[in-house]
């Protein structure tokens, strides 16, 4: 199975590796976090980052494209066993690791489509058949209907 490695600006990447684990505990020994400090430069990220590195397959998730945990992390993408995929978010994390089985080039696929198909705009109302004053409770409205 590949190994995951989180790189986001700081405090984003421990986060998301706790969320991950919230709702996958199992995969806690295949999710490494890197949170990136202000005053980092690529090259530290790099540093870090490699230090992080799975022995086997890795996908290299990261918060903004362009921005230094992403610049610093796409120096690690050497040869067919590191892949990266830039724009972290919840569904994409879970989807990933959902999939966790899949080989490296599948999850990467996985990863995009759960990080696009996540995102979609809720309701912009009030559903309809839903009381507007939602603290009110039943028995309170009858006892004043007597």
């Amino acid at each position: 199975m590949p190994g995951f490695l989180i790189v986001a600006h700081a405090p984003l990447a421990t986060a998301m590796k706790a969320t991950a684990m919230h709702a996958f505990p199992d995969a806690a020994g295949q999710v490494q976090a890197l949170d990136v400090e202000p005053h980092w430069s690529p090259d530290e990220v790099e540093l870090r980052a490699r230090g992080l590195l799975s022995l086997g397959d890795t996908l290299i998730l990261t918060d903004v494209f362009g921005a230094t945990p992403c610049n610093g992390a796409q120096r690690l993408c050497e040869g067919p066993s590191v892949r990266l995929v830039a724009g972290l978010n919840v569904p994409m994390l879970w989807r990933v690791l959902c999939y966790a089985g899949e080989p490296l080039d599948a999850l990467v696929g996985r990863a995009v489509a759960g990080g696009t198909q996540g995102v979609l705009q809720a309701a912009s109302q009030r559903p309809q058949n839903q009381p507007i004053h939602s603290a009110r409770h039943d028995q309170d409205h009858a006892r004043h209907q007597q």
